[in-house]
């Protein structure tokens, strides 16, 4: 087994499935892609779900688990996030690869307006995406930001630990549901007692959550946590929305006070081939995003104003980060206008997008100026990058 799990890491595998009748399979640049011929029987599945359960006292009662998470990891292997379930009635297993290495924005080709969102006193930051989109290595660079440039106090609460963060001018303090809280409402219970600058839920699974972490941010603290939603616009619609309607008005008073921004992404497959790149909505919660946060009418122009914020604000739409991408050659064009949110407006965005670039890449420099590159330039050397 740990032969099979080093061989998919070293593949760059982000997800190992384990599954009685089926042979191992993993997650190889979004493609769920066969490692082995031979397949599982229940019996070898159960043997590996009891070497990964972490506690004698949860390996007792295993015949008893439907639904389990925890953490494993393995010296010249790595770290997984784990889930162990029942399907028609033997065990699968999903692992999820966390590096031993704690990302931080350069590494994941983030833009820097990320690095200043994370420096925020207080508030509420927000990274939304679907599973797999890579929001817990987004946070966890966040988190790297923080504990590198500031003194602070930083709780996290989490199920399982994924990166292990060290103390650097920060101090870390990470609390896992289950061995160190019981839920992730008792641990933010707790945490506002317990002198933080910095909260990171893990996930924000009910109101109950929503409502303790919009305290937080409230009183004071920065606090950091994740949805599965698409886009800015939804993320609000879905917070609102856990809440009863006699509660929603006041909750949309209280979400556009203590939130600070939303960052939602995808990740596409580059056109070279090599892996994923990371398609981001950033948006910063300005007077004006505020507003429009208070009026449930108008939410729906969140996207127009964040584009609109782009030069001064530094925030971006889908769509218009996915203009850059295709710009850069990152992505092909079939892949962006399927992430588009709306294909056939990015492709006129893209037609006016393309004029522009093409005039500033065309646009040839004075002869004076020429000139003085020439001079300046080593002998060999060519002016002029982008025709080239």
């Amino acid at each position: 087994m740990e032969n099979i799990i080093k061989a998919a890491v070293e593949r760059n595998a982000s997800d190992l499935h384990i599954k009685a009748g089926d042979v191992f399979r993993a997650r190889i640049d979004g493609e769920l892609v066969p490692l082995t011929k031979q397949r599982l029987s229940p019996e070898q599945t159960k043997a590996i779900a009891l070497k990964l359960i972490p506690t004698e006292q949860d390996r007792n009662r295993i015949d008893q688990i439907k639904d389990y998470d925890c953490s494993w990891g393995a010296p010249g292997i790595g770290r997984f996030r784990v889930n162990i379930l029942r399907q028609r009635s033997s065990f699968m297993i999903v692992m999820r690869v966390i590096p031993f290495e704690v990302p931080n924005f350069q590494k994941l080709g983030l833009p820097e307006v990320l690095g200043k969102v994370a420096l925020s006193e207080r508030g509420m930051i927000l990274v939304t995406g679907v599973t797999g989109s890579g929001k817990s290595s987004t946070m966890a660079a966040m988190i790297n930001h923080i504990n590198s440039a500031l003194n602070r106090h930083i709780v996290t609460l989490e199920n399982p630990i994924e990166f292990l963060h060290r103390d650097v001018k920060s101090s870390v303090t990470q609390r896992e549901v289950g061995p160190d809280t019981e839920s992730f409402d008792d641990g933010l219970r707790a945490a506002l007692r317990q002198d933080p600058d910095v909260i990171l839920i893990g996930e924000m699974r009910d109101p109950k959550t929503v409502n303790i972490a919009m305290k937080a941010a409230e009183t004071g603290h920065l606090v950091i946590s994740t949805l599965h939603t698409s886009d800015a616009a939804t993320t609000i619609a879905r917070i609102v929305a856990m809440f009863p309607p006699e509660e929603q008005e006041v909750v949309r008073i209280r979400l556009a006070d203590s939130l600070e921004a939303v960052v939602a992404q995808r990740l596409l497959p580059r056109a070279d081939e090599k892996g994923r790149v990371a398609a981001l909505e950033i948006m910063i919660a300005t007077s004006t995003i505020r507003d429009l946060i208070r009026d449930r009418n108008r939410v729906a122009d969140i996207k127009d104003f964040i584009e609109e914020g782009h030069d001064q604000y530094g925030m971006q739409s889908f769509d218009q980060h996915l203009l850059e991408l295709v710009d850069s050659e990152l992505v092909t064009l079939d892949i962006a206008k399927a992430a588009a949110s709306d294909p056939s407006d990015f492709e006129l965005k893209l037609k006016t997008f393309g004029r522009k670039s093409r005039a500033t890449k065309k646009k040839k420099p004075s002869r004076k100026t020429k000139a003085s590159e020439h001079d300046a330039m080593p002998e060999g050397s060519t002016a002029g990058g982008f025709d080239t």
